[in-house]
């Protein structure tokens, strides 16, 4: 029961503490989407780096840490540093743009159509994301219900999350969502190397050692599927609108840049503190009827009361940022690129304002429904990942990089990619190829050969009219 109360503390915490900021710092829309550009340094690297340490990363890809050993972990796991390595040339880029959204970015370069198209693709993906957010954090509370002797069913505790979330999203956007996310980055890494330590003590004392299959460089797994797990997390990472969204909010792009710095390093404490914990939990668990629990349950079973209570809130504090970083980023899409350029492009701010709110809870819904679906974390996220990854991130940084790629050419690769995910996965992912091997390129050959073929005639949908004036 007091795991239950620690959490609950923290989220009402958590909703109190964003509140009050948004009710000092929301005045507007853009207050809402970007923060008016001024969210602080420290901040901004708070929320950028717990905007993508999520459930997926303490579910799904702990899950696949415990399958196949630390080694894999690690490979798996590289997806995301690259990624913000990569990010850094991209950072500055899209602050430099002044666009907020990626449905702005591809208006900008390939056309109207072309906006609409990956408006859509990006708010499918994202309820996606949420939606394992939603997953994880029920599954935590019926372990602790579970373990405290409460039952509760999943859809009890998936509807309380959900409502928690949207209330924090809702309340003040962008600069709540990024405040609440800076505290709870220091939560996430602080909780978990603090139990390290006592987990790696536990292991020793009961001579518990991992099997020699979890000790190899795959762990059992083909290249195939390595693969698999490592591609989408990369292409949504280069391409992520959360991560544009929150260099819009930077103050300029040399401050973008310097917060990608900082994400980088904070990425690599989580990395570390989630494979040495997952490490220890298949030394003491060594065979778990469910793997995507495996933090939860070796919180509960072998920290002393204070440390399993932070670990939890920690585990928690992943999920939330996440959760809410995507709603917000579904519901700006549907706001700024959706309603505003053709519903009502005589819109006022309060009207946004409501819109986006109103887009907010309808979505909380739809990802709930999209837990029902898929019988795993981990199979949600590599969808949604992928959804993300073929259809907006190959088009995005051909547009932001790219002075030979034409409207038709960015078209192309934004359906190919969307079109490729859908069909694959309801394939049932055949071979056991994972999509995001067939999606992705698929996605960058259909821009390369349709703009070697095509022209772009309007000096509108330029690269240097992309960053002309800003």
């Amino acid at each position: 029961m007091t795991y239950i109360i620690a959490i609950g503390a923290y989220l009402v915490l958590l909703m109190i503490f964003g509140l009050i900021v948004a009710h000092k710092k929301v005045k507007t829309s853009d207050d809402m989407v970007t923060g008016g550009h001024r969210i602080p340094f420290i901040v901004l690297v708070g929320t950028l780096l717990a905007t993508w340490c999520g459930g997926g990363g303490i579910t799904g890809s702990a899950s696949v840490v415990y399958t196949g050993g630390p080694w894999v972990g690690l490979i798996t796991f590289a997806a995301p540093p690259i990624g913000i390595i990569l990010l850094y040339f991209i950072a500055g880029k899209v602050r430099k743009s002044n666009k907020v959204t990626v449905p702005e970015i591809m208006e900008a370069r390939y056309g109207k159509a072309a906006s609409i198209i990956s408006a859509l693709c990006v708010m499918l993906a994202y309820v996606g994301v949420l939606a394992t957010q939603l997953k994880a954090a029920a599954d935590i509370i019926v372990l602790l219900c579970s373990s405290s002797g409460v039952e509760i069913s999943h859809g009890v505790a998936l509807a309380i999350c959900t409502i928690i979330i949207a209330v924090i999203t809702v309340g003040g956007g962008l600069v709540s969502v990024a405040y609440s996310d800076a505290v709870s980055a220091l939560l996430m890494v602080g909780g978990f190397f603090a139990a390290i330590p006592i987990l790696m003590a536990a292991a020793s004392a009961q001579g518990a050692t991992l099997p020699p299959e979890k000790l190899t460089i795959t762990g059992g797994m083909s290249g195939w599927e390595l693969l698999g797990y490592f591609l989408p997390s990369l292409a949504l990472m280069l391409g992520d609108q959360n991560m544009l969204q929150r260099f819009a909010s930077a103050k300029n792009s040399d401050e973008a840049k310097k917060s990608n710095i900082g994400m980088f390093i904070g990425e690599i404490l989580v990395i570390i503190s989630i494979v040495l914990i997952v490490t220890q939990a298949a030394k003491l668990y060594p065979t778990l009827e469910t793997p995507s629990n495996v933090i939860f349950q070796v919180a509960v079973d072998y920290l002393p009361l204070v440390f399993g209570a932070l670990v939890m809130c920690a585990c928690m504090a992943f999920i939330v940022t996440t959760a809410d970083s995507y709603l917000l980023s579904s519901a700006t899409n549907l706001t700024n690129d959706v309603y505003q350029r053709y519903i009502n492009t005589k819109a006022t701010d309060k009207q946004k304002m409501l819109v986006l709110r109103a887009t907010i809870v309808v979505f909380s819904f739809i990802a709930v429904a999209l837990t029902l679906y898929f019988p795993t974390v981990l199979s949600l996220q590599m969808t949604a990942y992928t959804m993300y990854g073929a259809a907006i991130t190959p088009a995005i940084l051909f547009a932001l990089f790219s002075k030979k790629v034409t409207p038709a050419g960015g078209m192309a690769g934004i359906l190919v990619g969307g079109l490729a995910t859908i069909i694959w996965t309801l394939m049932g992912t055949p071979y056991g190829i994972q999509c995001a091997i067939v999606a992705v390129p698929a996605s960058v050959i259909a821009i390369l050969v349709v703009s070697a073929v095509t022209r772009c005639n309007d000096p509108k949908r330029s690269l240097e009219a992309l960053y002309q004036d800003n």
